[in-house]
């Protein structure tokens, strides 16, 4: 529960990062200094192949140390960037230690004692925490916060949803390999045959994110389902959807297609999302204005457009992009914990 006092938003908090080394990791300790987190002393930690190297945090390079529960003493919060294997042994450890465990991995996200959060859209399920919150999917937050503004002037009935998702998803593996492709194209050779994706990703796309499920849907595709459910507290609305992998760098692109009651206009639509905090409207269609990844990639904002009535029905289409590393993974895991200090929980 919250703290009767006020709570003091600068004290210096003891914070470590597991995985600091990864994608998620790097942008972690770059959106820790640009949002002038309190930071009095950081812990950067990785598996055992990474200790050793170093990352670099308010003009310091830091080593980087394995992360074991012995790191974890006297932590306030620990963000978790790495694997879901380490998730699931270590995060508990941090709550034993009294310390808060915020995590990427899939692996608490479907817990019913783990709050699923995007603060902008959920903030208050923080106080449920039991030293463990998760951070949704990257491809989840951008979708759910254009649904967390709509739901403001709306109720919410049905989605379907197809998302263009950016190599990054798959971490750092993910874009050396579109790397690798790319300079065996640009040099006449033959494309190296894919690791992390189904298929070749260079010049192409791939209608399978991560592994397929018994029921024709991959692991992906479900997270979106029940992920927005969890953070909605909504278990009946119903999300249709294909994640399909893209050769882009940075950024999860969506189309929506969006059933409200009652039926949303776009001028209502673009009036509530502009109002929503982290949603940026782009959406003028005379002037070629939408956004694409490559507006997206750097910014902590949701971009939302290409706002426009169904002609079959009474739905709404909209287009929706996110920064993955960003509000879709590093920003908002910040964003929580900078909750939990505002409410006084840490």
């Amino acid at each position: 529960m919250a703290s009767n006092t006020t709570p003091d938003l600068s004290r210096g908090r003891t914070v470590a990062i597991v995985g600091a080394t990864g994608a998620v990791g790097e942008v972690l300790l770059r959106v820790l200094e640009e949002r002038a987190f309190p930071v009095g002393e950081l812990r950067a930690l990785a598996s055992e192949r990474s200790a050793g190297t170093t990352v670099r945090f308010r003009g310091r390079e830091l080593p980087v140390e394995v992360a074991k529960p012995a790191a974890f003493d006297g932590a306030d919060l620990v963000f978790f960037a790495a694997t879901g294997a380490l998730s699931k042994e270590l995060a508990p450890e941090v709550a034993k230690r009294g310390g808060i465990a915020i995590d990427k991995s899939n692996t608490w996200r479907m817990d019913p004692q783990v709050p699923l959060v995007i603060p902008e859209v959920n903030g208050a399920a923080v106080e449920k925490h039991q030293g463990i919150i998760a951070n949704p999917n990257c491809t989840t937050t951008p979708f759910v916060m254009a649904l967390g503004a709509l739901r403001g002037v709306a109720k919410l009935k049905s989605a379907v949803v197809t998302t263009l998702q950016s190599v990054t998803g798959a971490g750092l593996p993910g874009l050396e390999e579109l790397d690798r492709q790319l300079h065996a194209v640009a040099a006449g050779q033959p494309v190296p045959a894919p690791k992390q994706f189904a298929a070749q990703i260079v010049n192409n796309v791939v209608p399978l994110c991560e592994t397929f499920t018994d029921n024709g849907y991959s692991t992906e595709e479900m997270k979106l389902l029940f992920e927005t459910r969890k953070i909605l507290d909504d278990p009946g609305f119903n999300v249709a959807m294909t994640c399909v992998r893209v050769p882009v760098p940075v950024g999860h692109s969506a189309s929506v297609l969006l059933e409200t009651a009652p039926a949303l206009t776009p001028e209502a639509a673009r009036a509530a999302l502009a109002a929503f905090p982290g949603v940026r409207v782009m959406d003028d269609p005379k002037h070629n204005v939408f956004p694409t990844p490559a507006d997206g990639a750097g910014s902590d904002d949701i971009l939302v457009g290409r706002i426009r009535r169904d002609l079959t029905s009474d739905r709404l289409w909209l287009w929706t992009v996110g920064d993955n590393l960003r509000k879709g993974a590093a920003t908002n895991a910040v964003q929580i914990a900078e909750e939990l200090m505002r409410r006084g929980l840490r």
